[in-house]
């Protein structure tokens, strides 16, 4: 666990969706105790018609900037570490690589150790 999605407009810069996965991967690792080597991601760029989202909602002011950021983990982490973490994950994201911290959308998904199968058909995480 986890598994990390990253979707954002297509951006001129190749890397940049690469950069913004191993941010994130350090704030997991920093303020969730993920393991090293717990590295599964899916980095995506959309156009402009396939990219959607509402500028003001809950009048958070967003740009075309946006990076939607969906992370699948295994349930148990505090509220104050998934505090720390949406904290961690924007501050590093507008010091690295200027990203505002308005564009910064997070959503986290907690799942059951048991709905993980690293490969081999077998759910390591069962006891």
């Amino acid at each position: 666990m986890p598994l990390v999605r990253v979707d954002i407009k297509k951006n001129p810069d190749p890397t940049f969706a690469k950069r913004i996965g191993e941010v994130i991967y350090a704030a997991l690792r920093s303020e969730i105790n993920v393991p090293e080597h717990d590295n599964f991601q899916v980095l995506a760029e959309h156009d402009d018609q396939h990219f959607v989202y509402d500028p003001q909602y809950l009048g958070i002011q967003r740009s075309d900037g946006i990076v939607f950021i969906q992370l699948t983990i295994s349930e148990g982490r505090t509220v104050e570490m998934k505090q720390r973490l949406f904290q961690t994950i924007a501050r590093n994201l507008n010091q690295q690589l200027t990203v505002r911290q308005e564009d910064v959308f997070i959503n986290l998904v907690e799942v059951k150790k048991e709905n993980w199968s690293f490969g081999n058909g077998i759910a390591q995480y069962v006891t």
